[in-house]
């Protein structure tokens, strides 16, 4: 794994607590934010991440799998999934689920929503990202059939910080993937994944233990 940028010169948020990361003294709440499975959650916490909330903008697996770790859960649900849906006005009742949780980080984990202002503005440089592909190489949501159709020998997976366009912000870690002769989609996604699993967790640890080690 390539470490970039990690740990220092956070942003503080409005529930800051003292020095460290975001300018946070003692734990570290974790917001995740999931539409899917929860592999990424899950994770997340086998690694001990100290995950306060995990919300969904549909009904998911992810959702049970909070459930069954014994972490809160919020649904916030989108009001349509086509070109009715107010994009603005559901980032302004997340963010405010969010503010109320008193986050000091947001881990996106296959969060399906493409999120506007409301939210950025309320957790400016603190909300985390994955993606499957050696950013900025391949933004978007197909990255690896893209990666497979430029015929790259090699792909990986990249953490960062999430910008207010998608798949922009700062890179907080990377580690290359091989592509394989005979690799489909489906076979490159899964090996991302197994390396998406293990270095979001560790970026977040790296974080926390970063905050948790000041004064």
């Amino acid at each position: 794994m390539h470490w970039l940028r990690l740990g220092r010169g956070w942003p503080a948020s409005s529930a800051s607590r003292g020095e460290g990361v975001g300018g946070i003294v003692g734990p570290v709440r974790v917001g995740v934010l999931v539409s899917g499975t929860g592999t990424i959650l899950h994770a997340m916490v086998e690694a001990g991440i100290p995950v306060a909330v995990v919300v969904s903008d549909r009904p998911c697996v992810g959702l049970a799998v909070a459930e069954a770790a014994g972490i809160a859960t919020e649904l916030v649900a989108r009001e349509s999934f086509d070109a009715t849906f107010d994009r603005d006005a559901y980032s302004v009742r997340l963010a405010a689920v969010l503010v109320a949780h008193e986050l000091d980080l947001v881990a996106m984990a296959g969060f399906g929503t493409i999120l506007t202002e409301p939210v950025h503005q309320a957790f400016e440089g603190r909300i985390l990202n994955t993606h499957p592909a050696l950013l900025p190489s391949f933004k978007g949501w197909h990255a690896v059939r893209d990666a497979l159709a430029y015929g790259v020998k090699v792909t990986g997976c990249t953490v960062h910080v999430a910008g207010l366009s998608v798949d922009t912000g700062p890179i907080l870690a990377q580690e290359a993937v091989v592509v394989l002769a005979d690799d489909t989609v489906a076979s490159l996604q899964e090996r991302i994944k197994e390396v998406e699993r293990r270095i979001y967790p560790a970026v977040l640890r790296h974080i926390i233990d970063q905050g948790s080690s000041q004064p």
